[in-house]
């Protein structure tokens, strides 16, 4: 597709998250999907068996359940305009991370600016150390669920005997967007706490897991249409990603059995999703398999990816300013949003007549 084409003027019509292109007289279909690492969404309860005590009114974090309150219609504010310029109305599918537990989800697309959307939950518990899972919603008028999954990550620390590492699982929810078979994967790979070289192999170890999730997918459905995203903690240009998952940067070395990762081109602009002394990183990512890459446009397919990192969810001043515009900090609730920016990726088709 050309760049002129691309030129496009868009407008809105009914469904809240499905838009129509109108270029040389031909009328395009556009949806949105994200990911969103939402910091730390704990709610307010002690639960007994998670190590949630810091977050709760009496631990170290002092969360109360106005805090609480507050963090939710910061999410909601921020899920409610993810996308390009023009679709201010959240996307059609939306990975999450750093989620307690599905009250918070439930609590989350209750929120007023959400409900419009009517957002469906797929969430299982994780064996995650600090308690906290992946999760995708879903508008309930646009995608179907048919099936989903929880994988394991199973790590050992060879440095302390083999003692169990417990991490978030990946999740795997397949079904139909608006009439189409698709996959979806969300991710949260093991952190660099501990040192970046130390904890390579972890995140080696989780890229190796989601590319044996699509090969599982790919030998039942060849031309499976499959969209992986996630906080993988890594760069573009990471060993993980680059080794690990396959992962192609440029569009004319994908084949069959590849996946593309317009995130690296972004990161090559210097752009990134979270920032740590003075340095920009892209650990929030969304790849696409091959199937999306189609000049055909009968089905959708593949129009572009972006961060979402508006002048909002910026720290407005001091030594972090222009860093994401976190809710936590020293100690203390700041009112802001995350420490990542959401990222996004927009799919397109031809409208049928």
């Amino acid at each position: 597709m050309s760049k002129t084409r691309l030129s496009v003027l868009i407008v809105f019509i009914l469904n809240p998250n499905l838009w129509v292109f109108s270029q040389e007289h031909k009328d395009y279909q556009l949806i949105t999907i994200a990911f969103y690492n939402l910091e730390n969404l704990f709610d307010a309860e002690n639960d007994p068996i998670t190590f949630d005590d810091d977050r709760t009114p009496e631990g170290k974090d002092r969360w109360t359940e106005a805090i609480y309150t507050d963090k939710l219609s910061k999410m909601a504010e921020v899920i409610a305009q993810i996308g390009p310029p023009q679709a201010e109305n959240g996307p059609a599918l939306l990975g999450v991370a750093e989620i307690e537990n599905r009250k918070v989800l439930e609590d989350l697309v209750s929120q007023s600016v959400l409900q419009q959307k009517e957002y469906g939950i797929v969430h299982y518990d994780s064996p995650d150390r600090r308690g906290i899972d992946v999760g995708l919603l879903y508008d309930k008028k646009l995608f179907q669920p048919i099936s989903s999954k929880a994988y394991e990550l199973k790590l050992f620390d060879p440095e302390r005997e083999n003692k169990r590492i417990y991490t978030r699982d990946q999740l795997l929810v397949s079904g139909n967007l608006v009439g189409e078979r698709v996959h979806i994967i969300v991710n949260h790979w093991p952190s660099r706490s501990g040192g970046e070289a130390r904890t390579r192999p972890r995140r080696i170890a989780a890229a190796v897991l989601n590319r044996k999730i699509i090969d599982s997918i790919w030998s039942q459905e060849p031309y499976a249409k499959i969209i992986t995203m996630g906080d993988l903690n890594d760069d573009p240009k990471n060993k993980s990603v680059k080794k690990g998952l396959k992962a192609k940067a440029k569009l004319k070395h994908v084949g069959l059995k590849d996946v593309y990762n317009p995130m690296e081109a972004l990161a090559k602009q210097g752009l990134g999703t979270l920032a740590y002394r003075d340095s920009w990183n892209l650990f929030d990512q969304i790849l696409v398999s091959s199937a999306w890459l189609k000049k055909d446009y009968d089905s959708f397919q593949y129009y572009k990816a972006g961060i979402f990192n508006k002048r909002f969810l910026q720290t407005p001043s001091g030594a972090y300013k222009d860093y994401p515009f976190r809710s936590f900090a020293n100690g203390n609730y700041t009112g802001g949003y995350s420490d990542h920016f959401p990222v996004y990726v927009c799919l397109i088709r031809k409208v049928m007549k």
